[in-house]
């Protein structure tokens, strides 16, 4: 009974009821616009072609699909935990609005460096696939300190060109320095009429 008096009190005046509908169909129609624009469904995947739909990920893409790694690991078994599936799902919400965020708001970095949550998903993965290498007895039999060497330190401290290359930022690389696949369906932006002209006058 109190549910139907509180539902009931939500409901706008009898007046304001057909603005109030037509603005939640407009919020509703804008959100799901946004979300294909945004190609919101590709983040819940795997797939690395996801994390360069915002072109500032360009030079971490490339320098990745040059890479070693590039056979064996894809962007989230680096970058996001892989402890178990809520923590990993957790990880990619908060790290995509707070990307989404910066990339709106124009504030992305030249050269991007991962946050403190970031570097201990990735240095943990680093450990989690690499554990042998690590933790190998034979080098720890007869090299001082080995284990605590390669665990008090993140991996990249002595491992820099892996995968991405010592320099990642917009200026290394270039922003299209080979086609990405995410930008392979770009339509033209030159209009027809022009194409038309061009072509009829050997241009």
């Amino acid at each position: 009974m109190g549910l139907r008096k509180s539902i009931k009190k939500m409901k706008p005046p009898r007046p304001w009821r057909n603005a109030v509908l037509i603005l939640m169909g407009m919020i509703v129609g804008l959100s799901l616009y946004l979300a294909h624009v945004a190609n919101v469904t590709s983040y819940l995947t795997d797939d690395p072609k996801a994390c360069v739909n915002c072109h500032v990920m360009t030079p971490q893409f490339i320098t990745w699909n040059h890479s070693s790694h590039r056979e064996v690991a894809t962007c989230n078994d680096c970058h996001v935990p892989q402890d178990n599936v809520f923590k990993k799902y957790l990880f990619k919400a908060k790290d995509g609005l707070y990307h989404a965020t910066i990339f709106t708001l124009r504030a992305e970095p030249q050269a991007i460096v991962m946050h403190e949550a970031g570097q201990e998903a990735v240095q943990g993965n680093c450990i989690r696939c690499h554990g042998d290498q690590v933790t190998d007895p034979k080098s720890m039999s007869w090299i001082d300190s080995h284990e605590a060497s390669r665990t008090d330190r993140t991996c990249w401290d002595c491992h820099r060109e892996i995968p991405h290359g010592r320099i990642r930022s917009l200026t290394s690389v270039g922003l299209r320095l080979e086609p990405l696949p995410v930008h392979e369906q770009e339509k033209s932006k030159t209009p027809g009429w022009m194409k038309t002209k061009k072509e009829t006058n050997n241009y």
